[in-house]
């Protein structure tokens, strides 16, 4: 069941990137509604105008994700946050390694996700005042012909010096994506450490993208 979830919510973060091109300059990051649509809508266009290719190379996946998505994801605050309570334990060097294996590992795992992708529609809800906020959820519901709305929202945080946001979570049926990889790793970084967990996650990035029959 937690497969699931955690499937479902990666999805969540792929149909983020299918709900609505242009170029990254014209993302608005000083609004988080307008800046969440937006990729959305400039990873989509991009990932339906190289199916072809796709399905040819299907790690060309991954540098859409790498391209079109990651620069909107707070990736260095979520690797901060899955290491959690044995951050003292760790140190900045180990840190420095650990965060770009992170988000290599992100990649890879939203590029597989993306081959999930069978037209299912994402519904925002209406944008809501946000200047007097530091984190908002941008709510989402996801469509799909013949089964029940799944409701999910995008956490989304503003930097303190630029006044940009930029996303670092999700939640879908009460599940977040990112308590659910500090679960998965957390363990493993307390008793194996923290460059142990950083070889694996590479070692994961490595796998080579694959449409399921």
């Amino acid at each position: 069941m937690m497969k699931n979830l955690i499937k479902t919510l990666i999805l969540g973060v792929t149909l983020l990137a299918s709900a609505t091109g242009t170029s990254a300059e014209q993302v608005n990051k000083k609004d988080p509604y307008q800046m969440i649509q937006k990729v959305a809508d400039i990873t989509f266009k991009r990932f339906a105008n190289e199916q072809a290719a796709i399905k040819v190379e299907p790690n060309l996946l991954k540098n859409i994700v790498r391209e079109e998505l990651m620069p909107y994801i707070n990736y260095q605050y979520a690797a901060y946050k899955v290491i959690g309570s044995n951050f003292k334990k760790t140190n900045k060097a180990e840190r420095a390694q650990f965060v770009p294996a992170f988000r290599e590992y992100l990649i890879t795992s939203y590029a597989q996700v993306f081959t999930l992708y069978n037209n299912q529609k994402v519904e925002f809800a209406p944008a809501e005042d946000f200047s007097e906020e530091r984190v908002v959820s941008v709510k989402t519901s996801v469509i799909e012909p013949g089964r029940e709305p799944i409701d999910i929202s995008f956490r989304v945080r503003k930097h303190k010096k630029t006044g940009e946001w930029k996303a670092y979570d999700m939640v879908a049926e009460g599940i977040s994506l990112l308590d659910s990889k500090q679960a998965e790793l957390s363990s493993l970084i307390r008793q194996k450490g923290l460059p142990h967990v950083t070889e694996m996650l590479k070692e994961k990035s490595k796998r080579n993208i694959e449409f399921k029959q």
